[in-house]
């Protein structure tokens, strides 16, 4: 059972309550992430999720650490470029003691100077560690390419000079700017009662300045693109990518199918021709990204600078087949299982459910039952398919990034053809 309180000053509480399980996974969402940064100041949202462990009035960042671990806990916190989350999972018996704790983290921390001058170095080597990570960096390398003079183009870690320019003004500012009652979400899914949810948080976060954050960007415009960075590297790094859809188009089962007949398990085309039969590759996939009001679907693969030409001919004829061949019956049903399959596994963790409760609520203002999901997907036809392929793959949208041993000069945008 599903249930939605929204508190006085406009934070919403959602709860699942699952009887079956002894765990509680709750998390604090903030629906602000790297988008939604000044330019100047890309990486703050990421800084901050960093500095919110570092220490309150009332606990040390060791405090913190402990804490956590007597209970045999999970702590931790992410960003995207749409929001942020700082979430724990605990033995249900520990809920109370847990909500203190994210309380205390959420609204209490000090920010103190010498804590952000040390979580700058660390950050710092966060980038330095994904620039010297080329099956990673190149999909950021990718996002800058495709989002060109968006916001969301932007590093979600930041940049060397921006981290380096943050001041502990700067910081502070953008989370009273941010972190504002309408954008926050408390979800929590596992074994907890929704009235004994809200006895919890209601003291607690209705302290929450009201109103909110988010700043309505502008749609992305779409361009063909050529990136090209020469690095030493044994492989050649590939992203692939064309315009998808936001996360609550109607036709966003159709991009999800597209997706994992493409590249999207050991099954898809790409795999089996690129990895399997011709050994051109170890990996190869393709994925989705959606946000509020955009998307993209890539290809990813590694693969030696020999080989370089043969990987993108096969990549663009499997494009050019989806948009141009119907998908055989046994085809689709196999990828229409295979996603509900893994949707309702991954449902059987008090984490995942937790992460779905708060992600409907962002993207859908409501919760969406699994019936809807897989009714969706059942929905979906062949033909569906092939005229969705021919809307996304339209050479006028394509980006190709590549790293490596290739030459820059070998490579335009003459070469991105369906």
């Amino acid at each position: 059972m599903v249930n939605k309180t929204i508190l006085d000053n406009g934070v919403r509480i959602i709860s699942e309550y699952m009887p079956h399980v002894h765990s509680v996974s709750i998390g604090i969402w903030v629906a602000n992430g790297s988008r939604h940064e000044r330019r100047e100041h890309n990486g703050v949202a990421h800084f901050i999720e960093h500095l919110m462990f570092k220490g309150t009035e009332q606990r040390s960042a060791l405090d913190i650490a402990r804490e956590i671990d007597s209970v045999g806990g999970v702590l931790n916190a992410f960003t995207s470029r749409e929001y942020v989350c700082y979430y724990a999972k605990v033995l249900d018996k520990f809920l109370p003691k847990t909500i203190d704790l994210l309380a205390d983290i959420f609204l209490n921390s000090v920010f103190d100077s010498e804590e952000i001058e040390k979580e700058r170095k660390v950050i710092l080597q966060e980038i330095n560690m994904l620039e010297d990570t080329p099956d990673d960096y190149v999909h950021d390398l990718f996002h800058r390419s495709f989002w060109r003079g968006h916001p969301l183009g932007l590093s979600i870690l930041g940049s060397v000079e921006s981290i380096e320019g943050l001041s502990r003004d700067a910081i502070i500012t953008h989370l009273r700017e941010k972190y504002r009652s309408d954008d926050i979400i408390i979800a929590v899914a596992g074994n907890v009662r929704h009235d004994e949810l809200l006895s919890l948080v209601d003291g607690l976060f209705g302290q929450v300045p009201t109103g909110s954050g988010r700043d309505i960007c502008h749609l992305p415009a779409y361009e063909k693109q050529v990136e090209v960075v020469e690095k030493d590297l044994e492989q050649v790094h590939i992203c692939l990518g064309t315009k998808a859809f936001p996360q609550n188009h109607p036709r966003r089962f159709e991009v999800y199918l597209v997706n994992t007949l493409l590249g999207g398990s050991m099954s898809s085309r790409l795999f089996q021709e690129i990895r399997e039969r011709l050994g051109l590759a170890y990996s190869v996939y393709s994925y989705v990204v959606s946000h509020t009001d955009a998307g993209s679907l890539v290809v990813y693969a590694g693969t030696s600078p020999a080989k370089l030409d043969d990987v993108l001919d096969i990549a663009f004829a499997e494009l050019k087949r989806l948009k141009t061949e119907l998908v055989p019956f046994t085809e689709l049903e196999s990828a229409k299982e295979q996603i509900k399959g893994n949707i309702y596994l991954s449902l059987e963790s008090s984490d995942n459910r937790m992460t779905k409760l708060a992600k409907n609520e962002i993207y859908f203002g409501r919760y969406i039952p699994i019936h809807e999901l897989t009714d969706g997907f059942d929905s979906v036809t062949s033909q569906g398919v092939l005229e969705l392929a021919g809307e996304i793959f339209d050479e006028r949208y394509l980006t190709l990034a590549l790293m490596g041993k290739v030459d820059s000069a070998a490579f335009d945008v003459s070469r991105l053809a369906l």
